[in-house]
């Protein structure tokens, strides 16, 4: 994947931006040293890498801006950091790009039970959101499977979900307010800790903006109360086809269960070998869970056990206590490190019709024949977010190459069916370019416009979400106007 040419004369500048930057902020914010600087050549995608021009750590939304201010005057780019989790390549940086790194913003602000929010800095990790008020009662419902270690900021940036999305929403549904700073320094409010903000929907342009708008610095969060019970059953069926019927039947039932998760062969294998998990030897298994009273639980798990008989399971296990639950969850949780453990894979993003499971299932395995590559699927089947894993040798010369037109094809057939490309991932470096296979040029010349009035030199978080040339030509523009 092409990234621009970096900007010479920013080069040329790097001890002067360096000074300017150390001087206005904390001793230990500004990392330049170039060996330091490689601990942020990349994200969760790792085969593409490039030390940046400096890293900024800010400890404050005031350190945020005086950052990007400084970067705004002297016309360089900054790339947008959480927690460096992203698979789309959301955080990778260019060779004259400041890297800006939330990581330190991690205090709780201010929580409210009564009006059921809290208020965060971004740099805070999605499961320790929950941790601050579990002990309360209350829960994040968002849950992406890095949740141990994925930011707010990264969360809000990508829209992410997770396993419990399909009742609860991603974090657009449970995201009421942010603190943003633009490029230019300036600090605005959206939203806030209230039902809904008069005037344009500006905080639903912001999350699923991929720091192209601005650095998202404070988040007011919507919390829930903890639900009364929980109890899932594993279910494991003949073939992937199978269990994808089963799953657009269960939607179909009416019934809404809070998760429902998909895995097939190859990916059981992994996380039985990884985390012993007790996973049936299937061609493909769905966990689905549902939430409430234990009469609702009942209700609810005995409609869905009647919906997949009718596909004939080879085994159905419902978990009788808190330990067999957390077991069956464990394979699911560990699915994306088991199969690290066994291949290089990337990790797509597609979203489909949950109708559409069956047919997209189907051609994904063919596909991997005519490339000769292996793919495992493991994906939040209830709202139909797909994540093929495509397994590669890093070390063979091509195979990267043939990895990406296999996953070009996937996301593309997600589209002809009625998806698109991400669900939760993002676009980042990793569909830019298949932005056009889902947007009509007037759509995406629309998004560039509203790009246009948060960052009007195009120097945020560069490379990312529109095709290359399309952003260069774009950037070009700008800079020729003033």
């Amino acid at each position: 994947m092409e990234m621009p040419k970096p900007d010479a004369a920013v080069l040329a500048r790097k001890a002067e931006i360096v000074a300017r930057l150390s001087r206005a902020l904390p001793e230990d914010a500004v990392i330049s040293d170039e060996a330091e600087t490689r601990a942020y050549e990349c994200d969760a995608l790792t085969a593409y890498r490039c030390p940046p021009l400096a890293v900024v750590l800010p400890s404050s939304t005031d350190e945020v801006a005086t950052t990007l201010r400084i970067c705004h005057e002297a016309g360089v780019p900054v790339v947008p950091r959480g927690s460096g989790t992203s698979l789309a390549g959301g955080a990778l940086p260019t060779a004259d790009c400041v890297i800006l790194g939330v990581a330190r913003m991690n205090r709780v602000l201010e929580t409210d039970y009564d009006n059921r929010f809290i208020r965060v800095e971004t740099g805070r990790t999605n499961l320790s959101v929950t941790g601050a008020v579990e002990q309360d009662g209350f829960f994040y419902a968002p849950d992406p499977s890095s949740q141990l270690a994925c930011a707010i900021a990264g969360n809000i940036a990508m829209n992410s979900g997770g396993a419990h999305c399909l009742k609860y929403g991603v974090t657009t549904n449970n995201l009421m307010g942010v603190t943003m700073v633009l490029m230019d320094g300036t600090v605005v409010e959206l939203g806030g800790a209230h039902l809904d903000a008069g005037g344009l929907d500006l905080l639903g342009v912001v999350c699923g903006s991929e720091g192209q708008l601005g650095v998202v610095t404070e988040a007011t969060l919507r919390i829930l109360p903890k639900p009364e019970g929980a109890r899932p059953v594993l279910m494991g069926f003949s073939s992937n086809e199978v269990a994808g019927a089963c799953v657009s039947d269960i939607i179909k039932a009416g019934v809404l269960p809070v998760a429902i998760e998909f895995m097939d062969r190859p990916c059981i294998e992994a996380c039985e070998a990884f985390a012993k998990a007790g996973y049936p030897m299937c061609e493909a298994l769905l966990i689905v869970e549902v939430e409430g009273s234990e009469a609702e639980i009942d209700h609810q798990l005995g409609l869905i056990m009647e919906v997949a008989r009718r596909h004939d399971p080879v085994e159905m296990r419902e978990a009788k206590d808190a330990d067999e639950a957390g077991r069956i969850w464990l394979g699911r949780k560990s699915a994306f490190g088991a199969m690290g453990q066994i291949n290089d894979y990337m990790c797509l993003d597609g979203t489909i019709p949950v109708s559409e499971l069956p047919r997209v299932l189907k051609r994904i395995g063919e596909l991997a024949d005519e490339y000769g590559l292996g793919v495992a699927n493991v994906f939040h089947a209830g709202d139909g977010n797909m994540h093929p894993l495509i397994l590669y040798n890093a070390n063979t010369p091509g195979e990267l190459e043939k990895c990406e037109a296999m996953g070009a094809d996937i996301l593309r057939l997600c589209v002809e069916v009625g998806g698109c490309l991400t669900g939760e991932h993002g676009v980042g470096i990793e569909k830019r370019d298949l932005m056009a296979d889902q947007y009509a040029p007037d759509d995406l010349d629309l998004q560039m416009a509203v790009k246009d009035v948060f960052d009007p030199n195009w120097l945020l978080n560069p490379a990312k979400v529109f095709p290359l040339g399309a952003s260069e030509a774009r950037r070009g523009q700008k800079l020729a106007a003033e």
